[in-house]
């Protein structure tokens, strides 16, 4: 039944808090700032889902993640007191999020399960967002899906629905991917089929999901063991 495979991106596909911690230390270290980068980047990625919600909500108007990215880093860089940073310097380190490296199962998996199903990512991220890590990572899509093209940021189902509409598919002919139980149990509402990939160091060492939290079709440890079962 399943002819498409739709991906959660941040923390399933790519190492969001390694690659975010590299970038901040690499731009902020030469102006004199010293911080734990692991704990700034997980205090700019904790500023992720308050902001969806507030779209959500109607209290703010739907944007691009790159938007909302530089409203969350404005925030923190305040609550670490470096709100002295120039804006050509917040520039460059909101696009850090557009640099972040891939898990290394990713890029072969997506090779192998390309052969028979047609693949997108469903994220939040903005389309530009997903080209500049798909170009840096070698991934390979047949379209880019998810919030930009909905309107709307997951776990709201009209994201999902329209990653399966856009392939003029049904919702259980699609295959949602993702490392977080939440996504997964949304997209199951929707009606797609689940699948939940191993992540646990996404948060740090030890600090990411393990198994799923919640009922789907296939658990599995990467990209490649979901292209050898299905």
């Amino acid at each position: 039944m399943i002819k498409a495979c739709v991906f959660d991106v941040f923390g399933t596909l790519v190492d969001w808090r390694a690659s975010i911690a590299r970038e901040a230390e690499s731009i902020l270290l030469p102006l004199g700032v010293s911080l734990h980068w692991g704990e700034f980047a997980d205090a700019w990625r904790q500023q992720y889902q308050p902001a969806m919600a507030e779209v959500s909500a109607g209290r703010i108007p739907f944007s691009k993640l790159d938007v909302l990215h530089r409203r969350n880093l404005d925030v923190i860089l305040k609550d670490y007191g470096i709100d002295h940073i120039d804006e050509a310097t917040r520039r460059h380190l909101n696009l850090a999020w557009h640099r972040l490296d891939a898990w290394p199962d990713v890029a072969p998996g997506l090779q192998a399960l390309k052969h028979k199903y047609l693949l997108a990512p469903c994220s939040n991220g903005n389309i530009s967002l997903m080209v500049d890590l798909a170009r840096r990572n070698g991934l390979v899509w047949d379209a880019i899906l998810g919030a930009e093209v909905a309107r709307e940021y997951k776990p709201m189902p009209v994201v999902y629905l329209s990653a399966a509409a856009a392939f003029d598919l049904a919702p259980e002919e699609t295959l949602m991917v993702a490392a977080h139980s939440s996504d997964l149990a949304a997209a199951a509402v929707a009606g797609l089929r689940t699948a939940f990939v191993a992540r646990p160091d996404e948060k740090g060492p030890g600090l990411g999901e393990v198994t799923p939290s919640t009922r789907v079709d296939y658990s599995v440890r990467s990209i490649l063991e979901l292209a050898e079962i299905i």
